[in-house]
């Protein structure tokens, strides 16, 4: 199955089980590409914070006015942080950024469980690596590759440039079919 993608300098589609690296300069500037990525082509898709909370992806969509029907959001920030929060068909939550194990399993839940076009966002590894080290973060982001593979879905995985050394960013780049880097004057480069 393929799947369309609006993102300039990109390809006009591409296969199910692609996971895309989207490098970037600071995390205001993915809004665009994101909700650009999760607005086309999509039946279901799965949003997994580790950024930012449940209700402000759910702003962000509205914002950029991307289907509210189609998404489900997995909210890693708000257990740790002691926020309220209420489980629902839509939202889900796990303890931590480095909740691993349970961002895996819920992204398997979902993807099990909806069918068509599926995306998952992941927003973002920059987080996920502030709070577990590199080694565990590198099999988590394999782990969901492979469900992406598994499932025909495909993914955008969130990496800032600016606070990761080169090694640490060719250490992820190497585990993605393709890459967009997104420079501070909001264009775009792709490598797929």
């Amino acid at each position: 199955m393929d799947y369309t993608l609006a993102i300039d300098d990109a390809p006009e589609t591409v296969p199910g089980g692609t996971g895309i690296l989207l490098i970037h300069p600071s995390t205001g500037e993915t809004d665009r590409v994101d909700t650009d990525f999760l607005s086309i082509d999509t039946d279901h898709f799965l949003v997994v914070s580790t950024r930012t909370t449940a209700r402000e992806v759910t702003q962000k969509i509205e914002h950029y006015e991307v289907d509210e029907s189609k998404a489900t959001i997995l909210d890693a920030l708000s257990v740790e942080r002691g926020y309220t929060r209420r489980r629902s068909d839509d939202v889900r939550y796990v303890s931590a950024p480095d909740d691993f194990d349970g961002i895996v399993a819920e992204t398997r839940e979902f993807l099990s469980t909806t069918d068509g076009k599926r995306r998952i966002s992941v927003d973002s590894l920059t987080e996920m690596l502030y709070y577990a080290d590199e080694q565990r973060t590198k099999a988590a982001v394999e782990d969901l590759l492979d469900l992406l593979a598994e499932h025909d879905a495909v993914g955008l995985f969130h990496l800032a440039h600016g606070v990761h050394d080169e090694e640490r960013i060719e250490t992820f780049r190497s585990l993605f079919d393709a890459v967009i880097e997104l420079d501070s004057d909001g264009s775009l480069a792709a490598s797929f």
